[in-house]
Order: structure tokens, then C-alpha cells, then sequence
């Protein structure tokens, strides 16, 4: 029941986060920009008015997001033309068996007007490239990140301690864009003479090596890292001074089974949080790290997305950026449960 209340939650959450971005996406300047790159930028405002009424832009903003969600048929019009247009057509042309509904939950997302290709293939193809990088940035993040905590964490205040929490702070007062650049200029530059990285990022789209894919995996590792390291370390300071920890110490357990059997559990409750919340920022964080080393994965598809006005492109780019952060709450709702039994039994 629990986790089916939460899914109707995030359901109605989604619906209505979907509308308020599809709202802000097609307000009239947008719109209007989108019908001069399809057009010519000296259309008069009549003809901007005749292209979007043929396109069913003028229709109202409830019908028109009825129509790309697919809970409404989609408009068939006869345009002064003379054509017959409808969303629910091949290129225009309205077809004798052409479906009535054709929105996101028939799994038509639209047609890029960049990228001349469906917007379902590009967000499918960036997003598995997105996602071959995320999955090596955990790999590297979150392991790093709680070794550091840990071992910062069981020894508040010594010279370990010191030593790990500057570097985490270091680490996290660095921006991604000059991080990245200083690794470009030490690593790949032939002016500094380490020239030990000799691909590129975009190579690493088709075959990832380390060196073509290290440099931004741990751009984007260490900016994270840094983080996940100080709540780790925070949460296990609080824990090793707790009760029961004194008792086990009282009663001969040896240090390391305190930490391993004990406290770790407990000190991981506050660090699942954010990494958790680490997904949906890389996925919509990475923006900067794949614009510098050129790696066209679904930040890349934002950025160019977003500078030509690409309608649809955008808005399913932000619908899974919605979606993501909506599943990774409710994972890691389910997550409490089983580090913390206290929660379940309420």
C-alpha cells in the first residue's frame, strides 16, 4: 500500500509538472520563433498567425496538451492551402487509416526539427549515452565518496579526519567547467607536455577507453564525490558517538566489527539520500561536462534543444528529466525501509 500510494502520488506529481513545463514551452514567443525557422524570419505576424493555426498551435492550451499527451484526438484542419493537415499524420498529409489519438502515451513524442528525425530515436539514442556515462561516475562516485566518509567519520577530528574533509571540500567548491579545463590543459594539452589522453570524448560515444572517457568520468566524479563524502562523514560521526556504540565498546567488540557491523548501517540513511538525488543531476548536471569534451549525449540534446527551439525535442527531454527525478524519490523511499526497520514497523 505504501508504495502504491506513492506511485499514485508521483503519477498525479508527473501530470502535473508535465502541463506547467508544456505551458512554459509553447507560449506564443516560442511558438513564434518555431514557425520563422520553419518558415523564413521575415514572415508578417498574419502569416506567423496562418502557420501555427494550420499546425493546431491556436487550438488552446488545454486541447493542445490533451493532443501531445494522447487523451485527446488529434486536430485534423483544412488549411487555407488547401491541405489537409493533422497531428496524427505522415508528414502532413492526413492518411484513411491514420490513428485518432497519436500523443506521448502512444509513444509518438514528436518530430525534431533539428535533428529531422523522430524524437523518440534521438532521446532514446542520447539517453543510452548519458547513460554509459552516469554508470561509470557511480562507479567511480559512490564507492570513493564513502570510503573517504567513513574513514573520515571513525576518527572525528585526527589528522585523517583533517586531511579527507578538506580534500572533500576542495573537491566540491570546484566547478565541473574549470575542473574539466584543467584536466584538458594538464592531461591532453601539448603545451604542458602530459600528453597522456590522446582521444576524444567523442570517440568515446562509439568506443569508450580510458582515454577517451576517463577525463570526464572523473570531472564529474569529483565534483560529486566531494559531497556524498562530507554527508557520509557527518552521518557516521553522529552514529559512532550513539549508546549503543559505547556499549559494544564497553562490552570488548573489536573496532572494525563497531564500524562494519554496527555503524555503518545507520550512517548510510543520510548518504542513500544523496545519492540518490546524484542521478537526476547527472542526468540534467552533465550539460557543461558533455559541451567541453563534445560527448553528445542527452545534456548536449538539452543544450541544443533548447538554443533552436526544437518544441518537442524539449519537452520530451524534460519530461524524462521529470520522470527520473520522480522514480528516484520513490526508490529511495523504498530504500528507507531497509536500512532503517524503525520505518517499516511504523
Amino acid at each position: 500500500m505504501f508504495i502504491l500510494r506513492r506511485t499514485g502520488v508521483m503519477l498525479l506529481t508527473a501530470l502535473c509538472l508535465t502541463f506547467i513545463v508544456f505551458i512554459l514551452t509553447t507560449l506564443y514567443p516560442n511558438l513564434e520563433k518555431l514557425a520563422k525557422n520553419q518558415g523564413n524570419f521575415r514572415m508578417s505576424d498574419a502569416e506567423v498567425a496562418s502557420y501555427l493555426g494550420n499546425r493546431g498551435y491556436t487550438q488552446g492550451k488545454l486541447q493542445n496538451y490533451g493532443e501531445w499527451l494522447g487523451v485527446l484526438p488529434g486536430y485534423v484542419i483544412e488549411g487555407v492551402d488547401g491541405k489537409t493537415r493533422g497531428r496524427c499524420s505522415n508528414h502532413g498529409v492526413v492518411e484513411p487509416d491514420a490513428p485518432k489519438f497519436c500523443g506521448v502515451l502512444q509513444g509518438n513524442w514528436g518530430f525534431s526539427s533539428v535533428f529531422k528525425e523522430p524524437v523518440s530515436d534521438v532521446v532514446k539514442t542520447r539517453l543510452a549515452l548519458t547513460g554509459k556515462l552516469m554508470f561509470w561516475v557511480m562507479i567511480v562516485m559512490i564507492p570513493g565518496a564513502l570510503i573517504i566518509g567513513v574513514f573520515a567519520g571513525m576518527r572525528e577530528g585526527s589528522r585523517l579526519d583533517r586531511s579527507l574533509s578538506t580534500g572533500a571540500i576542495v573537491t566540491t567548491a570546484t566547478p565541473e567547467y574549470v575542473s574539466g579545463v584543467i584536466f584538458i590543459a594538464i592531461f591532453t594539452s601539448s603545451a604542458v607536455g602530459l600528453k597522456w589522453f590522446k582521444g576524444s570524448a567523442t570517440s568515446a560515444m562509439d568506443n569508450a577507453t580510458l582515454e577517451n572517457f576517463l577525463l570526464p568520468v572523473l570531472t564529474i566524479a569529483l565534483y560529486g564525490m566531494g559531497y556524498i563524502a562530507r554527508m557520509t562523514r557527518a552521518s557516521m560521526t553522529e552514529v559512532m558517538t550513539a549508546q549503543y556504540i559505547r556499549t559494544a565498546r564497553l562490552k570488548g567488540v573489536s573496532f572494525a566489527n563497531i564500524v562494519l557491523k554496527h555503524a555503518l548501517r545507520n550512517a548510510l540513511i543520510a548518504p542513500f539520500t544523496v545519492i540518490m538525488l546524484q542521478i537526476p543531476w547527472l542526468l540534467n548536471g552533465v550539460v557543461i561536462v558533455e559541451t567541453l569534451f563534445n560527448f553528445k549525449g542527452f545534456g548536449w540534446v538539452l543544450v541544443q534543444a533548447a538554443s533552436n527551439n526544437d518544441i518537442d525535442l524539449l519537452l520530451a527531454v524534460a519530461v524524462v528529466g521529470v520522470i527520473v527525478v520522480l522514480l528516484t524519490q520513490l526508490i529511495s523511499d523504498i530504500g528507507y525501509v531497509f536500512l532503517n526497520p524503525r520505518i517499516r514497523i511504523s
